[in-house]
């Protein structure tokens, strides 16, 4: 099959490659023109053959204007996919904007990371039937071989949708692994904390890839004594807990595991001191200054 494939990052220039292993043609553009097959949107246009395919996969601030953009060049029976980590708000508008045009728009929530051209990705697909069909030689090369890594998981939104959850997951299971890992650095007991984590690799309850990459940083830097502790967040997990508000779902781990990632930005938390102040105020208690 021939796809056009706009924005060849780390995980773009990746699916380029492995879509081209498995013999598809991809013409790819990327604002880094020693990436880029093309240099334009209308010359990438012009090198595939109607009806076309073009898969987005670039930072969610600029998905609507590079979709926009292609709009102007494409037309009638054409597809948009949107592979990027979009809010599946944004999804419907879209999906309707495109139509006037005659041209069909598919999300997909994409996980894999670095690693998926070498292991595939798991691809979780928002869309009409027909154009979910249409595009399946794609996404049976990307997938992971075997039965699973893609799902059709409904209209146009659901891909992004389930990516958002995924990632929300994605959340608290690294902060339960990383409370873990404090735990036992804290001990007086475990006196081998990166060997702890490396036997759950194999015939443990907790195993997981998320592990298998904890321990591959063990090796590397055993105290991580090379990182720091502020961590950001790209987006999904805000948006899946404000999802849990709006459908009253109780999301406690997911919430709790967001929270910390705002805590560990703040090198001296402004309400900790107030909890010290107010603890000194009605008990007396000792209050450590700087």
């Amino acid at each position: 099959m021939q796809l056009g494939l706009v924005g060849l990052g780390r995980m773009g220039g990746n699916m380029r490659e492995r879509l081209r292993t498995s013999g598809h043609e991809v013409v790819g553009l990327d604002h880094n023109i020693e990436l880029s097959d093309v240099a334009s949107v209308a010359e990438l246009a012009e090198k595939l053959n109607a009806p076309r395919a073009v898969w987005v996969m670039v930072p969610a601030a600029v998905t609507d204007k590079t979709i926009d953009e292609l709009a102007e060049v494409l037309g009638e029976g054409d597809l948009i996919i949107d592979g990027g980590n979009s809010r599946f708000s944004d999804d419907a508008p879209r999906a309707i904007r495109l139509n006037e045009r005659g041209i069909g728009y598919v999300d997909v929530g994409v996980s894999g990371g670095v690693w998926g051209r070498q292991n595939g990705y798991a691809l979780m697909v928002g869309g009409a039937e027909e154009h979910v069909e249409r595009l399946m030689p794609i996404f049976d090369a990307l997938k992971p071989e075997g039965e699973f890594g893609f799902v059709h998981a409904g209209p146009v939104g659901a891909g992004h949708y389930a990516k958002m959850v995924h990632n929300g997951i994605e959340y608290g299971l690294m902060h339960a692994y990383a409370e873990g890992y404090e735990l036992m650095a804290a001990s007086e007991l475990v006196t081998n904390v990166p060997g702890v984590i490396k036997s759950w690799r194999e015939g443990t309850v907790v195993r997981s890839w998320l592990l298998d990459l904890l321990d591959r940083a063990l090796e590397e830097d055993p105290e991580l004594t090379q990182l720091s502790a502020y961590t950001e967040d790209t987006g999904e997990g805000r948006w899946t807990v404000d999802e849990a508000v709006r459908l009253a779902v109780p999301l406690n781990v997911i919430t709790a595991s967001l929270f910390a990632r705002f805590a560990s930005r703040q090198d001296d938390s402004p309400a900790m001191k107030a909890v010290s102040a107010l603890r000194q105020q009605f008990g007396g208690h000792a209050v450590r200054k700087r």
